[in-house]
């Protein structure tokens, strides 16, 4: 069974229940790192949850939501082994996995509609890294 782990603060709580609508519907076992609610809270606090699991191997990718997005890459990337990037458009998703090998989406709900983060996400989970001459350069991203 394929794992991933997703989180959220309170300004991607209702995007965050369709993805993992999504999620199970598609074979996925998941695990929610909260918010639970849609009351106010702390994104570096998820955020920092779900990078963790996926720095030290417990997932091999996981996703962020949050109003933008941004903040949840900003603190996730700040982990060894976390690849995290916010996507707006498939393009996007797909490039990111081709080419950086990302294993952290990032999502606003704020900014991207229900239906473009399901591509998103669907573009970004089946996506494989082309590695090549990509593989050189994350490596050198993980230096």
């Amino acid at each position: 069974m394929k794992k991933i782990i997703i989180g959220s603060d309170h300004g991607g709580f209702v995007l965050k229940g369709i993805v993992c609508r999504y999620l199970k519907e598609n074979g996925y076992e998941v695990e929610d790192a909260g918010t639970y609610s849609s009351d106010s809270c702390d994104y570096p606090v998820i955020a920092k949850q779900v990078a963790q699991k996926v720095s030290n191997g417990t997932y091999e990718r996981g996703i962020l939501i949050c109003g933008t997005g941004l903040g949840m890459a900003i603190t996730a990337n700040k982990f060894r082994n976390v690849r995290a990037v916010t996507c707006t458009d498939t393009c996007s998703a797909r490039m990111s996995r081709l080419h950086n090998d990302a294993n952290i989406l990032c999502l606003g709900e704020r900014i991207t509609g229900e239906y473009l983060a399901m591509d998103i996400v669907d573009i970004w989970l089946n996506t494989g890294f082309s590695g090549g001459r990509h593989q050189k350069r994350v490596d050198m991203i993980e230096d």
